[in-house]
């Protein structure tokens, strides 16, 4: 099964500072932040290997980018930690950054019509 990302194509933060795993898990984390996931879930969303999750997932936590929500059965949720400082500006700056691609496109469009 094909991940979003496979999907919908890179987005412009992957495009630019390359497309790691912990990228993709961020790239995929604050665009559908109005959810939670499981671990299988977000490693098949994101398009990462679920032990590459595993050992990133702890990393993600500890510097405040990811939190866990709740225990749902067995599984652990996760989302984007929109209440975390350091998170907080890396949302702003990844939407900064994308708006700004998106500007671009715009002009080239007027400039071509």
């Amino acid at each position: 099964m094909a991940s979003l990302q496979e999907e919908m194509g890179k987005s412009v933060f992957l495009e630019t500072f390359g497309d790691s795993p912990s990228n993709r898990i961020l790239d995929f984390l604050i665009v559908f932040d109005k959810f939670d996931y499981s671990m299988t879930d977000l490693a098949e969303k994101a398009g990462v290997g679920y032990s590459t999750l595993k050992i990133l997932i702890k990393e993600l936590i500890k510097k405040g980018l990811l939190v866990q929500t709740r225990v749902s059965g067995k599984s652990k949720m996760y989302r984007f930690n929109k209440d975390g400082l350091l998170a907080q500006k890396f949302a702003s700056f990844y939407w900064s950054i994308t708006n700004e691609a998106v500007d671009k496109e715009k002009l080239k469009v007027i400039v071509t019509h």
